[in-house]
Formats: C-alpha cells, sequence, structure tokens
C-alpha cells in the first residue's frame, strides 16, 4: 500500500458571475482547466511534503482554437495570457505528466477538481482520460473523518483556510493550482499530527460499498 498521497488544485476558465450562473452565460466560457497544481504528501510523520508538481494547458474551445482567457482568470490565478503562451502545454501532455507524478497514488482535491480538470477539459478536447474517476477524492471527507464540524467545513475554502487552523504558508498564493494545493495539504498534516486523521484514510479504497 502506497504511503504517500497526492493533494491538487487545478484552475479552469471563468468570467465575472459565471459562478453564479453556473457557467451558464451566453458569454460564459467552457470551465476548462488552464492550471494543474499538486504535492506528494507523506502518510509517515512528520508528514511532510515531498514533491512538487504545477503545470500551465494551452486552453483551447470545442473546435480545437486557442480560447482568450477573460482577465479575471489573470487577477485571480495571477497566469497571464503571455506566461499561458510561453509555458501552456497540450491538455494531453498535462495529464499524462499529472498521472506519471501520481504513480499509484490517491488524488485529493478541495472538492472534485477532476470534473474540470478532467471529465469537462477531456470531453470538450474528445480526449479518453489517462487517470480513471476511482482515484480521485474529495478532502472535504477526510475533514469529516477528522472531527471537523459539518457546518465548519461547509464555509472553509481551499484558499483561506489556512487561518482557520492557526496555520500558515506565507509563500502560498491563494486561487494559484500549486499554492492552493500546498494550503490543503498543510491542513491535512495538520490533522495528522495531531492524531485527529488517520493517514491510511488518504490511501484506502475510495470508492465502493465500503468506502
Amino acid at each position: 500500500m502506497s504511503r504517500t498521497a497526492i493533494i491538487y488544485d487545478c484552475e479552469f476558465a471563468t468570467a465575472p458571475g459565471a459562478p453564479q450562473r453556473f457557467w451558464c452565460g451566453p458569454l460564459d466560457p467552457d470551465p476548462i482547466v488552464f492550471q494543474i497544481g499538486a504535492v506528494r504528501l507523506s502518510l509517515e510523520p512528520p508528514f511532510e511534503m515531498l514533491d512538487r508538481f504545477e503545470v500551465l494547458v494551452q486552453p483551447r474551445d470545442r473546435t480545437g482554437t486557442p480560447l482568450d482567457l477573460h482577465p479575471l482568470n489573470a487577477t485571480l490565478t495571477g497566469v497571464t495570457a503571455d506566461r499561458l503562451a510561453a509555458e501552456g502545454i497540450p491538455l494531453a501532455d498535462a495529464l499524462d505528466r499529472l498521472a506519471r507524478f501520481a504513480g499509484q497514488d490517491h488524488l485529493w482535491a478541495w472538492g472534485k477538481d477532476e470534473f474540470n480538470m478532467v471529465a469537462i477539459s477531456c470531453y470538450v478536447s474528445g480526449l479518453v482520460p489517462p487517470i480513471p474517476a476511482t482515484r480521485f477524492g474529495n478532502a472535504p471527507v477526510l475533514f469529516l473523518a477528522a472531527g471537523v464540524p459539518l457546518e465548519v467545513i461547509h464555509g472553509l475554502r481551499s484558499n483561506t483556510m489556512l487561518d482557520h487552523f492557526g496555520l500558515s504558508l506565507p509563500d502560498a498564493r491563494g486561487h494559484d493550482a500549486l499554492g492552493d494545493a500546498r494550503m490543503v495539504a498543510e491542513v491535512l498534516r495538520h490533522l495528522m499530527q495531531d492524531g485527529a486523521l488517520d493517514p491510511m484514510r488518504l490511501c484506502a479504497p475510495l470508492h465502493g460499498p465500503h468506502s
């Protein structure tokens, strides 16, 4: 059984008010991924973050045309159009790199980011997802297992949860895929160090009758 787990996050195309409209506005983009960040978290004390992963994805629409992201995306994430043009790679290559980074580890996000990172993005691009849905877990489940009250969990966000737990990562930027992944991993590390969260929950079967 693996003694590490992957904590990941992705950033996907948005526009002002799009989340409130569930991306249904006539000018709203498809919520496809353009940044992926991840860390490998040790499941043995002191539960350190062992490796980091980050990749930018060239966002393309349903016809394969490069997608011009609304400036809000750069404001939120710091990923500018110039940086995407210089560093972005095709989605298939980005997901292949993530799959190689993850190895056989489970992948956890604050929420179900695999929908935007894999399901929606692969559908728009006509790709077969390289990582099966059974490999992905929803980190709020771990918080609940650690005894964090449900009403508290519902109010937490990946980019602000450090404050709630009295933690800090001064060099981690919110709304940046790697920064958000590091923040979630830091809180999970804290919960494991305190004995509230059994580390084996991060590598136990994710789906099925006994999950």
